[in-house]
């Protein structure tokens, strides 16, 4: 999942991308509104995490900018304590919730969670065939067996299975599994495709990942 953090503040910024990437998430960080809305435009996120307090244009603005332009991108807004005030205005302005600095990391993931759960049909957990995901726990079973993951791959193999049976191109496993400064040129996608299917796929009697050559990957239950 791949989610968009505005935040002004480089320390703060920085904490909350890191929390995120040690989850799974992929974190593009955009220091105005300005950037924030430049991003949106050309990049799909399922989840934008927004401060109120932004040079330029403030959170509120980019959220009710971002809504007029039909753009539905779940949004969380982010706010000091002495904002709370404000959160009122940014939740008319199309908000989906809000989280109060400072915060402990455990409600963030939580907020963070139920965000993009609300953009991608409110699925705790997704199966396919006997694999099954629960993205609460961040746990993968096939057969009853729970199978270890690093966030990276964990990340890939729920992007792959939430489109299940549906071809997922290269790029798009970039664009959602990875982040800006990911190098198209290198042959990550393939190295971590090649580490789930060890993973998944040989200790099992029935493949389910996939490679279309030249095009991407999909998964489907046929050893095909």
């Amino acid at each position: 999942m791949r989610i968009l953090l505005t935040e002004d503040e480089r320390k703060v910024a920085s904490f909350i991308a890191r929390a995120l990437r040690e989850n799974s998430y992929a974190v593009d960080i955009a220091e105005s509104g300005e950037e924030c809305l430049r991003l949106a435009d050309a990049t799909t996120y399922d989840a934008i995490l927004l401060d109120i307090r932004l040079p330029g244009l403030s959170g509120i603005e980019v959220c009710r900018e971002f809504r007029q332009m039909g753009n539905e991108t779940p949004i969380l807004m982010l706010t000091a304590r002495s904002l709370v005030g404000q959160l009122v205005e940014g939740l008319d302005a199309g908000a989906d919730d809000y989280l109060t600095k400072p915060f402990a990391l455990a409600e963030l993931h939580a907020r963070v969670r139920a965000l993009v759960r609300r953009g991608i049909n409110g699925r705790s957990k997704l199966q396919y065939a006997d694999l099954q995901i629960d993205r609460r726990r961040r746990q993968v079973m096939r057969r009853d067996k729970v199978i270890p993951l690093t966030s990276k791959e964990f990340a890939l193999l729920e992007f792959l299975v939430a489109r299940a049976p549906e071809l997922v191109t290269r790029t798009e496993i970039i664009e959602h599994v990875w982040d800006c400064h990911f190098d198209s040129e290198s042959n990550l996608v393939e190295v971590y495709i090649n580490r789930l299917r060890q993973k998944i796929d040989q200790p099992a009697a029935v493949r389910l990942i996939h490679t279309e050559r030249g095009v991407g990957y999909r998964v489907r239950e046929s050893n095909d």
